[in-house]
């Protein structure tokens, strides 16, 4: 018997999942059976498609040239990650991509988001390329093209260079984020027709500058974490510029943001335009700046002397026109309107309120909707796509090899509902990425937090398809959800 490595293994369990998802015995209903009131159609030309991250996925940290990023320093930092767990290997997708092409493969999907590491194709953040790196994603794309498979590219999902002097309290890593993005739409362009500049602002600037709990795990006062925000949109702004300059005519070019989404308490009128306020001012560090060009007059009145410094002509490049705005939707934060000067409030969760298996996972369905009718009614963005969408469980493998994941189903059957709403009442959505392919590196949760449609054993790198993955690739071949 031939001696499997645990690489070699985890490739022949991948094409395994791909093939056990092909040929699962779940019962299908075809569609000429089905009562024409329980099918919710979406339009002819949606797109459906699933998203990942780099950092997450891809492991080989210290491979063809990589070197560390801040999430590489953070997590190797005692006592910053659930018992102490990296993304050095995380899913091997850096060798398993093949395989975890054809999982998407044979769940349907036209479109697959995934993210390019910045300190994999500039390992100091500038300077000179590093060319394996770059056929890397080369190869990535050449794979996805060859199954069908339109590749959506984010260029910054976190992994911000370690080598990189100041991080982002530094303006010349917004430059440095330019260049980048100049360089990879100029290597990709011809057959990649869509791109993210960055994904979740908040997320690498608040969390990880003022809250601690992100790379680089810094706790800052609010004038320099007002300032490090400036630079993220500022880097966003000019990535836009870049492609725009560099990138093959055509190009598509967007953001993929997890914007505040305010739900009105009560569909009533006084309340949905206190959502619509709320969803102004509770972004207005990033998507309303980006969206409109400039800070709100409340944002710079909060802030005040902590306000962030702008230099002249900033603004002009954070709000360069965008193709489309993506977004990324889990959590709700319902609104109610009232009588201050804002004329709104924020609700409070109470205790009982239900969420998933992540503690800051609220299951709020019409979030949705609204994500995409505030955004549309206030902004009116070209296109609108869902970036993320998703949820963790507490997934198990059955004594019979299955993973009966009946409450992601439900978080998902629901979502897609009012999506579908959305799209019937004529807003822009043109597609929906799932969070996520596989089970993969949750960040500061480690590997003890599951949100992908197969199940990853990650000492073995085996992939099991999960019910929810069989219910999406129904949803996929009708276009519709029941």
């Amino acid at each position: 018997m031939k001696t499997l490595t645990r690489r070699r293994f985890g490739k022949t369990m991948a094409g395994a999942a791909a093939a056990a998802l092909a040929s699962a015995s779940f019962p299908r209903i075809a569609l000429a059976q089905m009562p024409a009131a329980s099918l919710l159609q979406f339009p002819p030309n949606f797109l459906w498609g699933c998203a990942t991250a780099a950092y997450q996925i891809e492991g080989a940290v210290s491979e063809d040239g990589r070197k560390p990023s801040v999430w590489d320093t953070f997590s190797h930092t005692p006592g910053k990650t659930f018992h102490g767990e990296t993304g050095d290997v995380a899913d091997d997708s850096y060798h398993l991509y093949k395989e975890d092409v054809q999982l998407l493969k044979n769940l349907g999907v036209k479109v697959y988001r995934f993210s390019i590491s910045w300190s994999r194709v500039f390992p100091d953040g500038t300077g000179q390329p590093n060319q394996k790196g770059m056929d890397y994603y080369q190869r990535v794309v050449d794979e996805l093209l060859k199954n069908n498979i339109a590749p959506y590219i984010t260029l910054f999902h976190w992994d911000l260079p370690q080598a990189l002097p100041g991080g982002w309290q530094s303006r010349d890593t917004s430059k440095a984020f330019g260049d980048y993005a100049a360089y990879i739409s100029k290597q990709l362009s011809d057959r990649v027709g869509h791109f993210f500049t960055t994904n979740e602002f908040t997320c690498f600037t608040d969390i990880g500058y003022k809250e601690g709990r992100f790379a680089p795990g810094l706790k800052l006062p609010d004038a320099q974490v007002n300032q490090i925000r400036h630079h993220a949109v500022l880097a966003h702004g000019m990535a836009v510029q870049a492609i725009r300059a560099n990138g093959k005519a055509g190009t598509q070019i967007g953001l993929a943001e997890n914007a505040a989404v305010c739900v009105p308490v009560i569909e009533t009128r006084e309340h949905i335009e206190a959502a619509h306020r709320a969803t102004r001012e509770e972004n207005a560090p990033f998507l309303t700046a980006v969206l409109e060009g400039k800070y709100t007059d409340g944002y710079l009145q909060r802030e005040g002397a902590n306000a962030p410094k702008v230099e002249a002509g900033d603004m002009k490049i954070i709000g360069s026109p965008l193709d489309f705005v993506g977004l990324n939707v889990y959590t709700p934060e319902y609104v109610r309107a009232d009588a201050s000067p804002v004329g709104y409030v924020v609700e409070k969760r109470q205790a009982s309120f239900p969420r998933m298996a992540s503690d800051w996972l609220y299951i709020g369905p019409e979030v949705i909707y609204w994500a995409v009718r505030n955004v549309s009614d206030i902004w009116k963005p070209k296109a609108l796509y869902i970036t993320e969408n998703g949820c963790s469980a507490d997934d198990v493998i059955t004594a019979d090899g299955r993973v009966e994941d009946t409450d992601r189903v439900m978080y998902l059957r629901n979502h897609l509902t009012h999506l579908h709403r959305a799209a019937s009442e004529g807003y822009p959505i043109k597609g929906y990425f799932l969070w996520s392919l596989l089970d993969n590196y949750e960040w500061a949760d480690g590997y003890s937090k599951r949100f992908g449609l197969h199940y990853v054993d990650f000492k073995t790198q085996a992939r099991t398809p999960k019910l929810s993955a069989v219910w999406y690739r129904e949803v996929i071949s009708r276009n519709a959800v029941e």
